[in-house]
């Protein structure tokens, strides 16, 4: 196993698979101050990540004697990001939930994959592909600048302020009213992000992120 400094009060998370998703995570948790234990079946991989990881190992992840002598079961997150092999997917987040790790999150190929591995014990399945081709959907057809849709309806995005409400506070211009959406912040030009309120007076150019059902947001984004 190889190692790295481990920062303060980092979450301690334990990332199985470095594919392309487990792998790019796994650098990201890092990045954000947490510590991770990566593991893969694969030497290749695992050398790769060596100097960039808290902790590495190569392992079989549907043993349940490798895992624990690992010490997973005391990691209070998890992420499955193994994707070719489905079998060994599955296995691998049941002995996670037989663990009863509080926070397992899962890679699925598709949405009966994600069906089953919510059934051995997954508590959030992420659909890559899916969701990001579900994503760059929207902004490639829409008036959108980002798009992030947190459930089945219901949704966020960013895109600029339609002219119809240029130069008028946003209870004046009746946004919510009439499209049934809420700005919840404001980008003025040359400024941050700002929280938005009734008396928030819009700019032309000003960049406003809206929150509301999804097809409210898409009608919404389609003004401008």
């Amino acid at each position: 196993m190889s190692g790295r400094a481990v920062r303060k009060r980092g979450t301690r998370v334990v990332v199985v698979g470095l594919g392309r998703f487990g792998g790019a995570l796994a650098r990201e948790l890092v990045a954000h101050g947490s510590e991770v234990l990566a593991l893969d079946s694969n030497p290749t991989l695992v050398q790769q990540y060596s100097d960039e990881l808290t902790h590495v190992a190569v392992a079989d992840t549907t043993d349940m004697e490798a895992l624990e002598q690992l010490g997973v079961p005391d990691y209070p997150h998890a992420v499955v990001g193994i994707g070719s092999n489905i079998e060994a997917s599955i296995l691998t987040t049941s002995l996670l939930a037989d663990f009863r790790i509080p926070k397992i999150w899962a890679k699925a190929t598709s949405r009966r994959h994600g069906q089953i591995l919510e059934r051995v014990g997954a508590h959030h399945v992420v659909l890559p592909e899916h969701d990001m081709g579900e994503r760059v959907a929207h902004l490639v057809t829409g008036g959108m600048i980002d798009y992030i849709e947190f459930d089945a309806d219901y949704a966020m995005a960013k895109t600029i302020a339609p002219r119809a409400s240029v130069g008028r506070t946003l209870t004046a211009s009746g946004l919510r009213r009439q499209f049934d959406i809420t700005v919840v912040a404001i980008k003025h030009h040359d400024a941050d992000f700002t929280y938005a309120t009734p008396d928030t007076v819009v700019e032309a150019g000003d960049v406003l992120i809206v929150s509301g059902r999804v097809a409210d947001v898409e009608h919404f984004t389609d003004l401008t």
